[in-house]
């Protein structure tokens, strides 16, 4: 899969007043991509799903925010 195929998403809880403040995520079969919203088109990470397994784990379930 090309990087032109890549469907990008941020979290919903994205603000709309900061809207540059976010990581978009791409996931693929083999690899999640991760970028900086506010810079597009620069460098990107290319992690193995087990990877990006173990990075969001810490974070916990959806609505956690303490």
């Amino acid at each position: 899969m090309s990087t032109a195929e890549l469907h990008w998403f941020k979290s919903s809880y994205s603000s709309s007043g900061e809207p540059g403040d976010c990581i978009e995520v791409a996931p693929a079969p083999a690899t999640v991509h991760v970028r900086d919203s506010k810079k597009a088109s620069g460098p990107r990470l290319a992690l193995t799903p087990e990877a990006w397994a173990a990075f969001v784990a810490p974070f916990g379930s959806v609505g956690m925010r303490d």
